[in-house]
C-alpha cells in the first residue's frame, strides 16, 4: 500500500516541482487543485481582514492580533502559490503571472512601510491611509492575475463560473474594504453618543475629546463616491468580462450574503457591527440590465445612479447609514459614465481584445 502511494506520489512530485516557462500544458484536474489553493488563500485573507476591521473599532491595534495572524496565512498561502507558478509556469499565462508577481510584490512592500508608518505616527485608525491603499493595491493586482489565469485556462462548465464568481466576489470586497471605516464607524459613534460605546476604555482614551474625528476621519462625500464608482466599475468589469446575464448582481449578492454572516458572527461574540451596504444590489442589478439591453453609457450611468441613491435615501429611513448626499450624485455620475465609456472602447476595440484575450 504504502508503495504504491510512493510510486504514484513520486512522479507527480517529479511533474510539479520540475521548471517550466508559463502557458505550460495543465492537467485539468491539476488546474482545479491550483485555482482551489488561491480560492483557500483569499478567502483566508478575507476572513482575517473582516474580522481586524471589527477589531479596531474595539481594541487597540496589535501586530499579532488573531485577525493579522489568519490573513498572514492566507498571504504565506499565495507567496507560495506566486513562486510555484513562477518557477513551474503550470497554472499561468505570461501576462497573468506578471499581474501575480506584480501584486504579491506591492503587498510584501506595503506590510513594512505600513509597519514602519504605525511606529513613526502612531495609531492609524483609518481604512484610507496610503500604506493600507498599497494593501488593497496589491490584493487587486493579484486578484485580476488570478481571474485572468482561471478564465484562460479552465474548461467552460460550472467550476469554471463558479470559481471565476468567487473570485470577482473577493475582488469586490477588496475594493470596497477601505468603506469599512465608515460602516462600522457610523455604528461606533452612534452606540457611542447613546452611552454605550462598543470599544474598549484604552481606545476610548486614545479616541480624546473628538472621537467623531477619531472614528471617521474621512469626509462625507468620499462614501458614496467610492460606493458608486470603485464598486460600479468591479461589477461591470465582472459582468464584461465572465459574460453571465446576471453576473453583477450575483456578485453583489454573494459579497452581502458574506457580509451579513460575518455581521451575525462578529455581533454574537462582542464585536461591534457595521452598516452592510444592501444598496449595491440596486447599483448591480442596473448594470446587468444595461448591459442585457444594450443601453448606451450615459443611459447605463443614469440607471445606476437613480437605483443606487434610491436605495440610499430609502435605507436612510429605516436605518442608520454612512451618509450619501444628493449632491455627490453628478460627480459620481460622470466619473462611473468615464468608467463605462472606457469599458465600452476597449471591448470594441480589437487592439485591447486581442491584448487581454478575455473581452
Amino acid at each position: 500500500m504504502r508503495s504504491s502511494f510512493k510510486q504514484k506520489l513520486i512522479p507527480l512530485w517529479q511533474t510539479y516541482s520540475s521548471p517550466g516557462q508559463s502557458t505550460r500544458a495543465t492537467l485539468e484536474k491539476a488546474l482545479y487543485v491550483i485555482y482551489g489553493l488561491w480560492f483557500a488563500a483569499f478567502a483566508l485573507k478575507l476572513i482575517g481582514s473582516s474580522w481586524d476591521a471589527s477589531w479596531h473599532f474595539r481594541y487597540l491595534r496589535d501586530d499579532l492580533a488573531p485577525p493579522h495572524t489568519i490573513n498572514a496565512i492566507g498571504t504565506t498561502l499565495v507567496v507560495m502559490l506566486v513562486m510555484f507558478h513562477t518557477w513551474t509556469g503550470y497554472g499561468v499565462d505570461r501576462l497573468s503571472l506578471r499581474l501575480m508577481q506584480a501584486g504579491i510584490g506591492i503587498f510584501l512592500l506595503a506590510i513594512p512601510l505600513d509597519l514602519l508608518n504605525h511606529r513613526l505616527f502612531g495609531l492609524d485608525m483609518t481604512s484610507w491611509s496610503p500604506t493600507h491603499a498599497l494593501l488593497y493595491l496589491g490584493t487587486a493586482v493579484m486578484l485580476m492575475g488570478v481571474i485572468r489565469g482561471w478564465l484562460l485556462l479552465a474548461r467552460p462548465g460550472l467550476a469554471r463560473t463558479g470559481l471565476a464568481l468567487a473570485f470577482g466576489t473577493f475582488f469586490l470586497e477588496n475594493i470596497l474594504f477601505p468603506l469599512c471605516q465608515q460602516e462600522y464607524g457610523v455604528l461606533s459613534l452612534a452606540a457611542l453618543n447613546a452611552g454605550r460605546p462598543t470599544a474598549d476604555a484604552e481606545l476610548l482614551a486614545v479616541a480624546g475629546a473628538n472621537a467623531a474625528q477619531f472614528i471617521v476621519p474621512v469626509p462625507a462625500w468620499v462614501y458614496p463616491l467610492w460606493l458608486v464608482v470603485a464598486g460600479g466599475m468591479v461589477l461591470l468589469a465582472a459582468r464584461l468580462v465572465m459574460g453571465g446575464r446576471w453576473t453583477a448582481t450575483t456578485v453583489a449578492g454573494t459579497y452581502l450574503v458574506y457580509r451579513s454572516i460575518s455581521y451575525g458572527l462578529l455581533s454574537a461574540t462582542g464585536f461591534p457591527p457595521s452598516y452592510i451596504p444592501f444598496i449595491l444590489l440596486g447599483t448591480a442589478l442596473a448594470i446587468d440590465l444595461a448591459v442585457m439591453w444594450r443601453w448606451r453609457p450615459v443611459v447605463g450611468t443614469l440607471a445606476v445612479i437613480g437605483a443606487t441613491y434610491a436605495g440610499a435615501w430609502l435605507t436612510q429611513q429605516v436605518t442608520l447609514m454612512p451618509p450619501f448626499h444628493l449632491a455627490t450624485a453628478p460627480m459620481a455620475a460622470l466619473l462611473l459614465w468615464s468608467v463605462w465609456a472606457s469599458a465600452r472602447w476597449a471591448q470594441q476595440s480589437s487592439t485591447v481584445a486581442r491584448w487581454t484575450k478575455l473581452v
